[in-house]
Formats: C-alpha cells, sequence, structure tokens
C-alpha cells in the first residue's frame, strides 16, 4: 500500500514539532551552561562585561548546535513515537496497510534534508561566528593567545611575546622539512614598550625547536643605517608541535573553505588530518540523523503499556544515544592518531548505528 500524501504530512510536521521544541529545550540548557561557565572564567576581570559574555555563548551556541543536532533528533523522534503509539494512531495506520519503514519514510526525509541544509547552510553560518567567538576569547584573555595565522594567501604569521618585547614573523613561502620549517622571504619584526625597535628581512630562515637561523639578513632599526649579515640566529619559544597545534580550528572553517583549506596546508608540508576527519564527518553527518530517527523509533514504536514499560524504554533510547556518542567519540579520536583511516572513523559511527537500528527494527517489525 502506498503511503497517503495526507498521512505523511501529519507524520511529517508532528516530527517537525517535536524536533524544534526538542532542540530549543536543549540550547536553552546549553546556552544558561556556557554563560555560567564564562562567568567563571571571567571572575576577577573588570572588563569583560555580562552583556559580552552572552554575547559569546550566543556566537558560541550555532556551533554547539551541530554538536547537539543528532540528540534533539533522537529525542524529537522518540516523542512523536511515543505520543502517536500512545493515542494509538500508530495502531490504526497499521491495521490500514501501512507498514513501519513507509510511515518512518516522511521522517526520514525531513531529518536528511535537515542534515543536509545543516552542512552547506548552516555550518558556514556557525563556522564564521565561532570564529569571532575565538577572537573574543583572545582579546578577553579567557584562554592563551592563538601566536599563528596561515592562508593562501597571506603566507604564514608568527606571534610570541618575550619579556616586554613582542616578535611578529611573516613568511610568504613556508615548506616543513623533518623537525624543521624552512622558510622564505622572511620578516621579522620586534617590538618593545609598543614601540618599534628592529626589523628583519632574510631570504631564507629556519625554524628549529629554540631558534630561528637566518640567512641573508638586513637589519634595520630606527636611526641606524641598515646592515646586511650572512647569517643570523634568533632565540625563539616557538617550535614546531606548536605552530601545529595552533591552527586554525576546523570549527572555524566553513564546509566549502575546508577541501581549500586542506590542499593548502599539505602542499606546504603540514598535516591537515584533523580538518580531513572534520570534513569526512561532516559528510557523514546527513547519515547519522538519520541512524538517530532509526534508533528512536526501536525504543519507541512498540512500548509495552499495560506493562508500565514506557520509561524504561525511553530511558533505554537516551542511553543508547549516549553511548552511541561515546562510540562515535572513540572512533573518532582513533581517527586523529591515524590508527583508522579518516574516512572510515567519520562514517563507521553513522553506518553501524544504521545497519543495528534497521536490524532491530526487522526483527520486530517482521520477525
Amino acid at each position: 500500500m502506498r503511503l497517503s500524501p495526507i498521512l505523511s504530512a501529519y507524520i511529517g510536521r508532528n516530527y517537525l514539532v517535536a524536533f524544534l521544541g526538542a532542540l530549543a529545550v536543549i540550547c536553552g540548557l546549553v546556552l544558561l551552561f556556557d554563560i555560567i561557565e564564562l562567568i567563571r572564567r571571567a571572575a576577577g576581570k573588570t572588563s569583560v562585561s555580562l552583556l559580552l559574555l552572552i554575547q559569546m555563548a550566543l556566537l558560541k551556541l550555532p556551533q554547539m548546535i551541530q554538536i547537539l543536532l543528532p540528540f534533539a533528533v533522537m529525542i524529537g523522534g522518540m516523542i512523536v513515537f511515543w505520543r502517536l503509539t500512545r493515542s494509538r494512531e500508530l495502531v490504526v495506520t497499521r491495521a490500514a496497510g501501512v507498514s513501519v519503514w513507509q510511515f518512518l519514510t516522511p521522517v526520514m526525509g525531513i531529518v536528511f534534508f535537515v542534515g543536509v541544509l545543516n552542512v552547506v547552510a548552516f555550518n558556514p553560518l556557525a563556522a564564521r561566528l565561532f570564529a569571532r567567538y575565538e577572537v573574543l576569547q583572545d582579546k578577553m584573555m579567557l584562554r592563551l593567545s592563538n601566536p599563528l595565522a596561515f592562508s593562501a594567501g597571506g603566507g604564514l604569521w608568527l606571534r610570541e611575546t618575550v619579556r616586554n618585547q613582542q616578535i611578529i614573523l611573516h613568511a610568504v613561502h613556508v615548506r616543513q622539512s623533518g623537525f624543521d620549517l624552512n622558510l622564505r622571504n622572511v620578516s621579522i619584526f620586534v617590538i618593545e614598550e609598543n614601540r618599534f625597535a628592529r626589523r628583519f628581512d632574510a631570504s631564507t630562515a629556519v625554524l628549529a625547536d629554540g631558534q630561528i637561523d637566518l640567512r641573508n639578513v638586513w637589519v634595520m632599526e630606527p636611526g641606524k643605517p641598515s646592515e646586511n649579515l650572512a647569517t643570523l640566529r634568533l632565540p625563539t619559544t616557538l617550535t614546531l608541535s606548536k605552530i601545529q597545534d595552533n591552527f586554525a580550528s576546523p570549527e572555524t572553517i566553513s564546509f566549502w573553505d575546508l577541501p581549500g583549506f586542506i590542499r593548502f596546508t599539505e602542499s606546504s608540508g603540514f598535516s591537515a588530518h584533523k580538518h580531513r576527519m572534520h570534513f569526512q564527518s561532516l559528510l557523514s553527518s546527513p547519515l547519522l540523523l538519520c541512524a538517530m530517527v532509526m534508533v528512536a523509533a526501536v525504543f519507541s514504536l512498540r512500548p509495552n503499556l499495560r506493562a508500565g514499560g514506557i520509561l524504561l524504554r525511553l530511558a533505554g533510547g537516551v542511553g543508547a544515544g549516549f553511548l552511541l556518542y561515546f562510540f562515535s567519540k572513540v572512533v573518532f579520536a582513533l581517527g586523529l592518531s591515524n590508527t583508522l583511516p579518516p574516512a572510515l572513523a567519520a562514517w563507521s559511527p553513522a553506518v553501524v548505528t544504521l545497519l543495528v537500528g534497521l536490524s532491530t527494527l526487522f526483527h520486530q517489525e517482521d520477525g
């Protein structure tokens, strides 16, 4: 029997209301806890106002929505399936010859559309707002300042503070070689007590742990003639590992910009493994949302009303969701450590959950 458009619209509308309600409640709780955490971290900083902290929490919220979306999808599905089962609407629907797969179709369609919309449209907005959030964190001194900026057009910019000196390094071309960083067309600016102190321009440089070796260097200081040196060694606190750890976080880069950033980073000799993992997880997210609908269906389509097993099934569904979250984090960590390929680590939680949900529903519905 073919599912009627009216019934599809009715089930889809009910699910959409339940999903948006669950998402709103979860986001409200997360926003409240984020504001409390920011207030704790800003304690003692009189220059940081409550209004600014609320603004920071709101800037971070879209990024948190992407993390919480699978839970909202699952909870919304459990609410609507449980309500339709309790009111006997699904019982009547099944008696009319409609199978579980047919009335799951509109829900799966909505969820898949939400997942695609999240990746192609909402993610770029969330990435931009999260980047502004991190900039505000740096300005408010709520975390360590990021010493690195890296882009295809601007080259590499590094910044470090040593005692009362601020040192800014710019290199047009960058190449990693082993544990050293080879730089070309290098400029180093030294600022002391908010005043320009000196500048070094070098054709090439090598950044190793604890030092920068410059070659063919021009040294310029205010009030003094320029001096050319064949080599010059400067001390530094920057290391290759510190530089790599401070690349732009994947969450601040739009889905559409990630492939170009990965290509540029890897062509410069750096590892973009973390960004590749994030890109694959974004691609797999619509499938993960569909898998969460299956989890919701398994625990809420056939509750034993007379035995009072509703709460037990709902608790089981929530527990299964957290178990899936823990499993996905473990697999993601294995992917980050290169134990698993990025595609396998990003896609396996969604695929495994979908297959388990399908097999359980087949067992429940078809024996």
